[in-house]
């Protein structure tokens, strides 16, 4: 069971965004050199208020997502990762950003989300001593953890693949204005992508498979056709799940929105040239791969 914080809990969630915030802005001005100073090149700069406030309030609006969905420091992380790493990935294939500092922004986005998580909240279960929670022998089995990340990881690299064949060259051509060149979009190779597919595929089981596995399952409630209201029948036939595939909705659920509202977002709005048919349609790809990703693991959750 976790123990909470001693800190009063209207205080918990302000303090958690006031600390990500300042983590991020900090971990920038340390780096600048390396990480926004190298970005710069292509990046786009803000053109209003409106524009900082809105990546700001989306922002807050993720960190609330995982504050009050009770997620752990683990669980930020992985989200963090998934969301973030889908307008980086643009700018290093298409764009020829250098490696190095799209790793040390992903690095300094990630801690800013699981520090302030993890000094505040402490580690579920399944997270923190997985041989004691529910299904300890599915958590702790470690074939079925590499199986589950080759399972995702191989859903987000043919999901890419497909979208590189059919739609997306399309779009990059037509909506970035600034792109130098869209040569990756045609010559990548399933093992090219491998190393960033099967990394979200890892974040992906953390996020969604590790909860779905660790949910106990509860006897669900007697439900009597014959005396239910026509409310209540609605209900348990949208909502009569499973408890671990509830769970799994939730999660994909969760993971579609944050991964699509933020590589939209921060493509249109950080990255020269791109326009928003552009950064949806970008957008549009990561969302598919999560969709389906949190099918697969639910399923196998």
């Amino acid at each position: 069971k976790r123990r909470g914080s001693k800190i009063p809990k209207p205080v918990q969630f302000p303090l958690v965004a006031i600390l990500s915030l300042s983590l991020s802005a900090l971990g920038y001005s340390l780096t600048y050199q390396w990480t926004k100073g190298v970005l710069a090149a292509h990046a786009k700069v803000l053109d209003s208020w409106d524009e900082v406030f809105i990546l700001t309030g989306w922002r807050v609006f993720e960190l609330g997502l995982g504050w009050f969905g009770n997620y752990d420091s683990y669980d930020l992380a992985a989200l963090n990762l998934l969301s973030h790493g889908p307008p980086l990935y643009l700018l290093s294939a298409f764009y020829a950003t250098p490696q190095s500092a799209l790793l040390l922004t992903l690095a300094i986005e990630t801690a800013a989300t699981y520090l302030p998580f993890r000094l505040l909240r402490p580690l579920s279960t399944a997270h923190n001593d997985p041989s004691h929670a529910p299904n300890a022998e599915l958590l702790t089995d470690r074939p079925i953890a590499l199986l589950t990340t080759l399972l995702a990881g191989a859903i987000y690299t043919v999901t890419l693949f497909a979208a590189y064949k059919t739609y997306l060259p399309k779009f990059l051509v037509v909506y970035f204005d600034k792109l130098p060149s869209v040569t990756a979009a045609y010559e990548s190779t399933y093992i090219s992508i491998l190393p960033v597919t099967l990394t979200l595929g890892f974040a992906a089981t953390v996020f969604i498979f590790t909860p779905v596995a660790a949910t106990e399952e509860k006897k669900p409630a007697a439900f009597d056709p014959a005396t239910a209201s026509l409310k209540e029948t609605v209900w348990w036939n949208v909502w009569g799940w499973d408890d671990n595939l509830k769970v799994a909705i939730k999660r994909t659920a969760t993971l579609m929105l944050v991964t699509g509202v933020n590589t939209a977002l921060q493509t249109a709005f950080t990255v020269q040239g791109a326009e928003t048919t552009g950064a949806l349609a970008w957008a549009s790809v990561w969302v598919m791969a999560a969709a389906v990703t949190g099918l697969g693991l639910g399923l196998v959750g």
